[in-house]
């Protein structure tokens, strides 16, 4: 049994591969209309005719955004926006890594500005229509690194050295659990709950722009370690759909058991300093 997303919609970012692309799967048999939000045109257009088939419906189509740039994330949102009267269910998945420090177009370190600054900005562009559409959910995947994760305000995006593919991603996974612990408090009594979700250890393709030595590790030392991204997918799909979840927010997922966060992605402080520094890097205000 799941929560009854019949005809409603959901917007999934990051819907091109793994677990994105297989939740999207089986949000389209429950009759929700799926709105896959990809990169690039072609493989978006081939993902959508993909999820149609095995899901047997026709309810799913795409947007595009390239979450390395600000501008297009505020495109997005204003796509959605046009298209979407409602929207139940926003799904931040999209993230990716760099072997090495870069900057995107907006002059921000890349992990932190597509795995933390997307999802800050596109769900605040899209927050009065999610609490207009309650009962709604969103659903933040973050990871177990962040239990890693640390936060400088003075160098969040380590120009002043010690960058690290792993420091970066885990930097990033921690503000996924702070921005999701700080949304469900503001949202507190509106309806709408807010989730984070480390959807286990996935064979996915994020690591495709990791370094080069972590490619034969991750393929042939530690592939027994991971599931597979239809489970994955489940697990991301039960935080949106599961009608047990109903109310729950504010809490971070281990698969499909709720875990406590690190003690950082539980401090309060920390969690309203990182939205004031978001807002700032973004103009969200």
């Amino acid at each position: 049994m799941a929560w009854d997303v019949t005809g409603k919609t959901i917007l999934v970012t990051g819907a091109t591969s793994g677990i994105g692309l297989e939740a999207s799967v089986l949000f389209a048999r429950k009759g929700a209309t799926v709105v896959m939000v990809g990169r690039d045109g072609k493989k978006t257009e081939s993902c959508v005719a993909l999820v149609k088939e095995r899901s047997g419906s026709q309810a799913v189509r795409s947007l595009l955004c390239d979450f390395t740039r600000q501008a297009d994330i505020r495109k997005l949102a204003a796509e959605v926006l046009q298209t979407c009267p409602q929207i139940q269910v926003l799904v931040n998945n999209a993230g990716t890594v760099f072997p090495e420090r870069t900057l995107t177009p907006d002059g921000i370190e890349s992990t932190f500005a597509v795995n933390h600054l997307g999802y800050f900005l596109l769900t605040n562009l899209l927050l009065e229509r999610i609490v207009q559409s309650a009962p709604a959910r969103i659903v933040n995947v973050a990871s177990q690194g962040h239990y890693r994760g640390t936060l400088d305000f003075d160098d969040l995006g380590f120009a002043r050295g010690g960058y690290g593919v792993m420091a970066a991603y885990s930097r990033s996974k921690l503000g996924n659990v702070l921005f999701t612990n700080e949304l469900a408090r503001r949202l507190a009594g509106k309806g709408v709950t807010v989730n984070s979700l480390h959807p286990g250890a996935v064979a996915t393709n994020i690591w495709s722009h990791g370094p080069r030595w972590a490619a034969p590790i991750i393929k042939y030392l530690l592939s027994w370690f991971f599931i597979s991204a239809a489970k994955g997918g489940e697990n991301l799909a039960r935080l949106a759909l599961a009608p047990e979840l109903d109310g729950v927010t504010g809490k971070y997922f281990d698969q499909q058991n709720e875990k406590t966060a690190s003690a950082r992605a539980l401090d309060e402080a920390l969690a309203k300093k990182l939205w004031t520094a978001s807002e700032e890097m973004t103009q969200a205000r």
